[in-house]
């Protein structure tokens, strides 16, 4: 379970760390009163293989958007471009919220870049300070990861589009899985800002953030939160390399257009580019 334990001589064993477990009560009592009603079940699991994958089994099912769904324990968790997001019991965040937008999946280009500016605004309102994002979908604090989304859609041109927002969020990590982590990671609990908040109302925070975004998103599209993208992207007017498979490009980060597109300066001028397969990074 990705759990530390210590000896105590003449006691037995005990957690290295106390554990919060997630109350759905008391999730739904710390959130505002615009994002209650914005949620239509909140589930709360012990174990699961992926929050991400439970609802999309349950497409079928003719869920209401505002369905969420939280875990202790990922088995399976996943990270965009099929990585491993690594799931220790009862010490993060993973979250997944189902919605069915009107629009087609052409027409929910930047809703990735939309739910990351809500997780970070959530945070900061939470005392977080210094919480920045890096495009398309990962929340950054001093250039290490400190949470990710990762949406799957289902739809079909000029038809409806149902979508699952899933965001793993580190709390803490525990000692025993950090070592299958191969990127530079940080936890709220080693932010100073964030190591006392209760991680019910971090769960409470950054669900009804995701709520309201999502219903914020499906009035208006990505248009109304360009600006605000733009105060938290890391990388804008910096070099960056932009990796494709085996095509690898580089050029100035340009910040992101209307449709949540990475706008890159170039030699042969500003080109654009869409999530997806696409991994950025920062040049020195």
């Amino acid at each position: 379970m990705g759990l530390a334990l210590h000896a105590v001589p003449g006691r037995g064993y005990r957690l290295a760390t106390p554990l919060e477990l997630l109350d759905p009560g008391m999730i739904r009592r710390q959130m505002p009163e615009s994002a209650r009603a914005l949620l239509a079940e909140l589930e709360v699991f012990d174990r699961i293989d992926s929050t991400n994958n439970y609802l999309m089994q349950r497409l079928g099912d003719d869920m209401a958007s505002g369905h969420a769904c939280f875990c202790e324990w990922q088995t399976a968790g996943r990270g965009r471009r099929g990585r491993r997001w690594v799931s220790p019991f009862g010490n993060n965040i993973y979250l997944s919220i189902y919605w069915r937008f009107a629009r087609g999946p052409a027409d929910l280009a930047g809703l990735s870049l939309a739910a990351g500016l809500a997780v970070a605004r959530s945070l900061e309102q939470l005392g977080v300070e210094g919480i920045g994002l890096k495009w398309p979908n990962d929340l950054l604090w001093q250039q290490r990861k400190l949470a990710g989304l990762l949406l799957e859609v289902r739809g079909e041109q000029g038809g409806e589009s149902q979508v699952v927002v899933g965001l793993g969020l580190n709390t803490r990590l525990g000692e025993t899985t950090v070592e299958e982590i191969d990127q530079p990671w940080v936890d709220l609990h080693t932010i100073p800002e964030g190591r006392e908040i209760s991680r019910n109302r971090v769960a409470a925070s950054v669900l009804a953030a995701l709520l309201e975004s999502l219903h914020g998103f499906d009035k208006t599209g990505f248009d109304p939160f360009v600006e605000n993208w733009a105060q938290y992207d890391v990388h804008q007017g910096k070099s960056v390399s932009l990796s494709m498979g085996q095509r690898r490009i580089v050029g100035i980060h340009r910040g992101v257009n209307r449709n949540g597109a990475l706008l890159l300066e170039t030699e042969e001028g500003i080109r654009t580019y869409h999530g997806g397969e696409i991994s950025l990074r920062g040049v020195d």
